[in-house]
């Protein structure tokens, strides 16, 4: 199974003829252009530059290269008539071999519907029958830090009386290199009205000691509906920095380099309604942040 959608991946099946190919086909979806964060925007054969027809996320869409003749293959599991309802779910028809079916996800944006497809391929390659594998598909439930939604406890909303601060949704959204946190941009960017975050970045091992990525994720496409911004993490500057320049007001934006001391604060700078607070962590930061939200009570273990 391969994603005909990634020029990368789908020539790894060019000289083969059991290649099980999946993509999607909504011109809805298109992008304006190629964002900074996409890779193979050549092609393999013979170097020459792709020509993106459709781009649906960093390099992925509809292309072909004008010198060598190579293209998109035509996929066999596709998604269609596809539906994104901000960080709440994502719907879309799916065709395979066997048939039609429309699909609803409990888990927001395109990335994801490129996740349940490449699944449904996966499964019709193993002749598991359509209404099975639209089961498991509409079964799925967000992982630990992935679109995970997480209720702040009113005491810790910074209310001297609980029983006057409501309790405020976290929703806890992953990002940890380019593609990815502009996916969670376009994302969020479909929620209506201004946005409260809380962002962490870290430097660790595990995330990668060179943050300059966040020089080529395009926080500009949220930048004016930010209302707040608390940065956290250990290059929590520097995460302040990338923020003032993509146009966020510099009175919206807040250091608090202590994770523990950053989420109390961005919790209980809140507005009237129920506006949720979206946390947007790297990898090492959102197991603290989860670590943390467990021993105050308000999420599980991610082991249990």
């Amino acid at each position: 199974m391969l994603n005909a959608d990634d020029p990368l991946i789908a020539d790894l099946g060019r000289d083969r003829d059991d290649v099980l190919y999946y993509g999607v086909e909504d011109d809805s979806l298109a992008l304006g252009g190629m964002a900074h964060a996409a890779d193979a925007k050549h092609c393999r054969r013979c170097g020459a530059p792709y020509v993106f027809e459709t781009i649906y996320l960093g390099h992925l869409g509809h292309y072909h290269c004008p010198s060598c003749g190579q293209r998109r293959p035509a996929p066999s599991v596709i998604a269609s008539d596809v539906v994104l309802q901000g960080v709440r779910s994502a719907s879309f028809v799916l065709q395979t071999p066997a048939g039609r079916a429309s699909v609803r996800l409990s888990l927001p944006g395109l990335y994801n519907v490129y996740n349940a497809l490449g699944a449904a391929a996966l499964a019709t390659a193993l002749e598991i029958p359509l209404a099975q594998i639209v089961a498991g598909l509409q079964g799925t439930r967000a992982a630990f830090g992935r679109a995970e939604t997480v209720t702040l406890l009113p005491a810790r909303n910074g209310a001297s009386d609980a029983a006057a601060a409501p309790a405020r949704e976290l929703r806890i959204l992953l990002v940890k290199n380019p593609a990815g946190a502009n996916e969670v941009l376009r994302t969020l960017a479909l929620e209506p009205g201004q946005h409260d975050v809380l962002a962490v970045l870290n430097d660790k091992i595990a995330d990668g000691r060179d943050v300059s990525w966040i020089w080529d994720a395009d926080f500009e496409l949220l930048a004016g509906r930010i209302r707040s911004f608390t940065c956290s993490g250990s290059r929590a500057a520097e995460l302040a920095v990338r923020m003032k320049y993509a146009g966020v007001e510099p009175a919206r934006i807040r250091v608090r380099t202590d994770l523990r001391e950053a989420l109390d604060a961005a919790a209980a700078d809140r507005r009237d309604g129920e506006a949720p607070l979206y946390a947007l962590p790297t990898y090492t930061a959102m197991l603290s942040l989860r670590e943390l939200l467990v021993a105050r009570g308000e999420a599980s273990s991610s082991w249990s």
